[in-house]
């Protein structure tokens, strides 16, 4: 048996495996070292994900986990965290930009992006990646994210006047105050979940056109910003996560405006990795 996690910032999604067979999915809160202590990630393992294997004793051969803010240098600290909770499996350990290539392009060249809470990109040459350009992070760059449409949105709505009704109409649904928001950006964890949960609203009101057009802008500066580097606009841009899935209709407008063409669309990656992983059994 295998067990094969995807895990953004938000969200893990786990899927145990045999042969040809899904066994169990399964969902936790998201595990990213770059973000979370040692304890925190612990409790979820323990607490979240544990007492879903218990039908299967535990048993399983391999775990391969990718994880967004997983670097070369959080690789260690975290095999030794995993070790904790599973001393006797295999434990492979990558980013969640190969995986979001692995899921979307299986083993053929492309363009793979993450376009979700964070936002990344790669080429992919069918087996590693070859090329990626370094996002950055939501504060000096994560273009196209859901982090950063949040931020566009927060400062739309309090400094342009074209956005002061859904301004009153947003504080008003979800109960918040300019400190309040200002106190979860700058002064509570996770800035970048605040950031993204916009989102929900964001999608009730495309039809005000300054709203759908932030949102297509927003995703023509990832393309401007990220995509373009690899100068090879002939590759279908493939796109895995929540904002590429729920803005479809903007992201082709963007795809085709900047002169790239759109493929294949993920909400999540655990399914195409499943695939792939499936094939080496």
């Amino acid at each position: 048996m295998k067990l094969i996690a995807d895990s953004g910032s938000t969200k893990t999604d786990w899927v145990l495996v045999e042969q040809e067979k899904v066994l169990g999915k399964y969902q936790t809160q998201g595990i990213n070292p770059f973000h979370q202590d040692d304890a925190t990630i612990t409790t979820i393992l323990q607490d979240e994900l544990l007492p879903n294997l218990i039908s299967f004793n535990f048993q399983f051969s391999t775990l391969h986990f990718y994880g967004s803010g997983l670097r070369e240098e959080q690789k260690p600290r975290m095999n030794a965290l995993f070790k904790k909770v599973f001393p006797s499996e295999t434990i492979f350990l990558e980013n969640d930009l190969l995986g979001a290539a692995r899921a979307l392009c299986g083993r053929e060249e492309g363009i793979a992006c993450i376009l979700g809470t964070g936002a990344n990109s790669c080429l992919y040459d069918g087996e590693k990646i070859v090329q990626n350009t370094s996002p950055l992070g939501y504060i000096l760059g994560d273009e196209g994210s859901g982090a950063v449409l949040g931020k566009l949105f927060m400062n739309a709505i309090f400094k342009n006047p074209a956005f002061f009704a859904l301004q009153t109409l947003y504080l008003q649904e979800t109960g918040l105050t300019m400190p309040l928001i200002i106190n979860k950006v700058y002064r509570e964890p996770l800035a970048n979940r605040f950031l993204a949960s916009t989102s929900s609203f964001i999608r009730q009101h495309l039809d005000f056109e300054p709203l759908r057009q932030l949102v297509i802008d927003n995703f023509r500066s990832f393309f401007r910003h990220n995509v373009v580097q690899y100068q090879r606009a002939e590759l279908p841009v493939h796109a895995v996560g929540s904002i590429a899935w729920y803005y479809q209709d903007e992201l082709a407008v963007a795809v085709k405006e900047e002169g790239f063409q759109l493929g294949q669309l993920l909400k999540t990656p655990i399914d195409g990795l499943v695939k792939y992983h499936q094939s080496f059994m």
